[in-house]
């Protein structure tokens, strides 16, 4: 890249949902106005201030059916009166909202427009009812669709893949891998006390995993516990070059360099070419590693998007790590989990910590950050100093909207 690009000052907020002791279906619960102020103060605090801010940007999906509330933009004033009358707007892309929103900031840092920019994710789910909510999510995917597709939709699409890749590769094994993938997110997020799942006290977690599924209740091959959380959340990141970095008085060893980003987009009104395959990923997992200049044996730490247990198997194979076929053994056999080879989700991913839509890409960033700093805290794990650099993968829909980035240790 022409210029150096970094990222500091992550922030997340609770993930608030079924799980969490504070969660409570029939009582009121935050807005989403709550989410972006508290995530957008806590890193602007880390920036020393909104002066040191030159453009904002909120990655959102579905708020507008979710809460109601569009122009999600001009809520980046309400943060911060310094932020007032700055160039603010706001970017969807489904599931991958958020990534979309670090890839409009890394932008403008890289047009010299701006020297700093607030990237913000945020969703706000539960305000309606489970089936409600898959046909809202159901526009992340064409919605000609939605009348031929199953109940809850995207488990559905989902629950597609799974079937395929039982077909082609064997049921044992993949559930085995899919259960193992499932004992992590939740062991992982039982160490992040932001996380929807960290109070989860089950101690059989692989048995829960391997729960069989029950079309007449919900998908033909994947159980509840396969599935991403709906969750209530925000998280929040600075976006600097060298002179940002320099005018907040922020140290490089308390940032991550960008290195690399990719963002690939399908068609969405085609189906897969191959279920068993997420294509779109692995074109821009390849992309990012080549731009970046490195091999996927070089990274110590990858945020994937685990939409599902089945998408986190996918994803280890789009990535390389595992021939196709082979993921769910990879996994089994422990080199994905913190003490593995290639530790993925560390405080617990979209199963484990949760998946607020539009502000997942912005978690995944904010968790490489951490733990490229050391501030991961009790969810910390081990850099090794010949492999200095994180990624992240965020899918926006069934393998439509990819965004993928490469980061790297400072110090």
């Amino acid at each position: 890249m022409k210029r150096k690009i970094y990222m500091t000052a992550g922030y997340n907020t609770i993930s608030l949902g079924t799980g969490r002791k504070e969660f409570h279906p029939k009582k009121p619960r935050p807005g989403i106005e709550h989410y972006i102020k508290e995530a957008g103060e806590e890193s602007l605090k880390m920036v020393n201030g909104a002066k040191n801010i030159d453009e904002g940007v909120v990655g959102n999906f579905m708020a507008s059916r979710f809460v109601k509330q569009a122009h999600l933009g001009a809520f980046m004033p309400m943060i911060d009166k310094g932020l007032r009358n700055k160039p603010s707007h706001r970017v969807e892309g489904a599931c991958a909202s958020g990534g979309l929103s670090l890839i409009s900031g890394i932008k403008s840092v890289l047009s010299e427009s701006a020297d700093a920019v607030l990237s913000l994710g945020v969703e706000v789910q539960n305000s309606v009812k489970a089936i409600y909510g898959a046909d809202i999510l159901a526009g992340a995917g064409w919605f000609n669709d939605r009348k031929d597709g199953h109940a809850y939709f995207f488990p559905g699409q989902f629950s597609e893949r799974a079937g395929a890749y039982f077909k082609k590769y064997g049921r044992e094994k993949a559930r085995k891998g899919f259960a193992v993938w499932y004992k992590n997110a939740i062991e992982n997020a039982r160490l992040c006390p932001t996380a929807q799942e960290f109070d989860n006290k089950v101690s059989d977690l692989k048995s829960v995993g391997l729960t069989e599924p029950n079309a007449k209740s919900f998908t033909e091959y994947l159980n509840v516990f396969d599935c991403s959380k709906v969750s209530d959340g925000a998280s929040a990141i600075a976006i600097m070059s060298e002179e940002g970095l320099s005018k907040a008085g922020i140290s490089k060893s308390d940032a991550v360099e960008v290195i690399g980003f990719s963002l690939k987009v399908d068609n969405i009104t085609e189906k897969p070419e191959d279920l068993t395959k997420l294509r779109t990923v692995q074109l821009a997992a390849n992309e990012v590693l080549e731009k970046a200049g490195i091999s996927i044996n070089d990274v110590a730490t990858i945020e994937v998007h685990d939409c599902f247990t089945v998408a986190g198997i996918m994803m280890v194979e789009a990535l390389g790590l595992a021939k196709p076929g082979e993921g769910a053994d990879f996994v089994s056999n422990g080199n994905t989990t913190r003490k593995g080879k290639f530790p993925m989700n560390t405080t617990g991913g979209l199963i484990g910590w949760g998946h607020p839509t539009g502000g997942t890409g912005v978690h995944q960033a904010v968790t490489i950050w951490e733990q490229l700093t050391g501030k991961a805290g009790d969810a910390q794990i081990e850099i090794p100093k010949d492999r200095p650099y994180g990624m992240t993968v965020n899918m926006g829909g069934d393998d439509k909207t990819i965004v993928a980035i490469i980061y790297k240790k400072t110090s």
